[in-house]
C-alpha cells in the first residue's frame, strides 16, 4: 500500500483521518473532577455521540476514509503479548506501581476481550469495579474512594485526537503532553505505529516521541506546505520541544525551516490552532486578539544551516509578510474569527470559531454556532460545512481538534 501517513500541508484534499468517539468516560467526568481533567463543564454523552457521528458522516460524504482509534488500537494488540505489555504498560503509566492493587487492576483489564479492555481503559476503571486480594484495612486508598473514585483515571480528551500525535511529512511526532490527564493518551498512538499491520510494514519516522522531557501537542503543529512546519509556542508547547523537532526534522525529512509563532499561554487560547489555521492557499482564520496593532506578533523562522543545532534562527514581527515569503505566494488574507468584532470575536473563539478543518484548498469544516466567523468565511469565498458541536464543544476543541489526518492529498 501507499505511505499510511503523509501530511504536506494543512489544506490538501483529505483523504484519511483518524476520530475517536466518545465513549463512556464523558459521563466520569462530575463537577468535583472536571477540572484536573480539564473540563469547563459536564457533556451529555448521548448527544455528544449524535454530534461525533454526524461530523464522522460528513467528512464521509467528502469521500474521506475515517478510522477509529479504539479499533485501530485493538488491532494493533494481536498477540496475547502484546496485549499484556500494553495492559502493563498502561496501569504502571497511571499512578499505579507497586501497590496492592496493582495486579489486581492489570488482571481485571487482561481478562477482558481486547477492544472491550482498550474501552475500559479510555473510560476508566473505579475502585468498586476490581477486587483486591489483599485485605482492605491493608489500603488506604479504599478508606478514601469516596474522595476520588478512580484507580486509573478516565480519559475523556480522547476524543480530540489532534494532540497526542501530529502526521508531518510521511512520518509524525508521538507527544509528551502537558498536562498529566492526558500524558497515557500518546500510548495509543505508539502502539499502533508500531504495531497494527497498516502501519508497523512502513519505516515510519518518529520526529518526536512521548518520553521527551519537554511537553508538545498536535494542536500547536500546522504544516504549511511541503517544506514549512508551523509550532506554536504555547501553554502546552515548550520552546525546547520544538527545537528537538527541528533539529530532527531539518536534518532528516525534506522540511527546510519550522515557523515558531509565539501566543498568549492561557487556557483560552490553549493552542495554536484555536487561534489560526489556514484553509486555502492565501488564507488563513486568525483571531485578532492575539495579534498587536498592524498585525504583529513574534515570529521565530528555524531554517537549515551548517551549525551544531543544524538551523538559524530568525526573528520576525509581521504576520502576512512571513507567511506569503514561506508560502511562496504574493498576499496573505487574515479573516478574523467574530469578523473583527471585539465581543464576537471573543464568543466565537471560546467556542472555536477559528479551529477550522480544511477538507480541500478553501474547504472547510466549522461549528454551526459560529455564525459570526462563519459568515466572514464565505465573504471571503470559503466554503463552509457546518456540524452541530454544543456539546463536543464544552470540552474546548472545534473540528480541527476532533481529527487527526494521515493522509492528504499533494498540493
Amino acid at each position: 500500500m501507499d505511505q499510511p501517513i503523509q501530511v504536506n500541508s494543512e489544506i490538501g484534499r483529505l483523504k484519511t483521518v483518524l476520530l475517536h468517539r466518545p465513549g463512556e468516560e464523558l459521563e466520569a467526568l462530575t463537577p468535583d473532577h472536571m477540572e484536573r481533567m480539564l473540563f469547563d463543564d459536564v457533556p451529555y454523552l448521548k448527544e455528544a455521540q449524535r454530534e461525533h457521528d454526524a461530523f464522522a458522516d460528513t467528512l464521509r460524504e467528502n469521500n474521506i476514509e475515517v478510522l477509529y482509534l479504539d479499533k485501530l488500537v485493538a488491532e494493533a494488540l494481536s498477540t496475547v503479548e502484546l496485549k499484556w505489555r500494553f495492559v502493563i504498560e498502561m496501569v504502571r503509566s497511571s499512578k499505579q506501581e507497586d501497590t496492592y492493587s496493582t495486579d489486581a487492576i492489570i488482571n481485571y483489564l487482561g481478562s477482558m476481550d481486547t477492544l472491550a479492555m482498550v474501552r475500559k481503559i479510555m473510560s476508566g476503571v473505579k475502585k468498586d469495579e476490581v477486587k483486591v486480594i489483599e485485605p482492605a484495612d491493608k489500603q488506604l486508598h479504599h478508606f478514601l474512594a469516596d474522595d476520588y473514585p478512580f484507580y486509573l483515571d478516565p480519559m475523556p480528551n480522547l476524543y480530540f485526537t489532534r494532540d497526542p500525535a501530529a502526521s508531518i511529512g510521511n512520518g509524525l511526532t508521538i507527544n509528551k503532553m502537558h498536562w498529566p490527564a492526558r500524558r497515557r493518551e500518546a500510548i495509543f498512538m505508539d502502539y499502533i505505529v508500531k504495531h497494527h499491520p497498516r502501519f508497523a510494514q512502513h519505516k515510519i519516522p518518529v520526529w518526536y516521541n512521548r518520553h521527551n522531557r519537554f511537553s508538545v501537542e498536535g494542536g500547536d503543529e500546522l504544516v504549511l506546505n511541503k517544506t514549512t512546519l508551523a509550532i506554536g509556542i504555547s501553554e502546552r508547547t515548550e520552546v525546547e520541544a520544538i527545537e528537538k523537532i527541528a533539529s530532527k526534522l531539518l536534518r532528516e525529512s525534506n522540511f527546510q525551516r519550522v515557523l515558531a509563532v509565539k501566543i498568549p499561554s492561557k487556557r483560552a487560547f490553549m493552542h495554536l490552532d484555536t487561534v489560526f489555521t489556514m484553509i486555502d492557499y492565501d488564507k488563513f482564520s486568525v483571531h485578532p486578539a492575539i495579534l498587536d496593532n498592524g498585525g504583529q506578533l513574534d515570529l521565530y523562522i528555524l531554517e537549515k544551516a551548517d551549525t551544531q543545532t543544524g538551523y538559524k534562527v530568525t526573528h520576525r514581527r509581521d504576520l502576512q509578510q512571513t507567511l506569503a515569503e514561506v508560502l511562496g505566494v504574493n498576499q496573505i488574507q487574515l479573516i478574523q474569527c467574530g469578523a473583527g468584532d471585539p465581543i464576537a470575536a471573543a464568543r466565537e473563539q471560546w467556542n472555536d470559531g477559528s479551529n477550522t478543518l480544511a477538507i480541500a484548498p478553501g474547504v472547510v469544516v466549522t461549528y454551526d454556532r459560529n455564525y459570526v466567523t462563519n459568515k466572514a468565511l464565505r465573504e471571503a469565498g470559503i466554503k463552509v460545512i457546518e456540524v452541530a458541536g454544543s456539546e463536543l464543544g464544552r470540552g474546548r476543541g472545534g473540528p480541527r481538534c476532533m481529527s487527526m489526518p494521515l493522509v492528504r492529498e499533494e498540493i
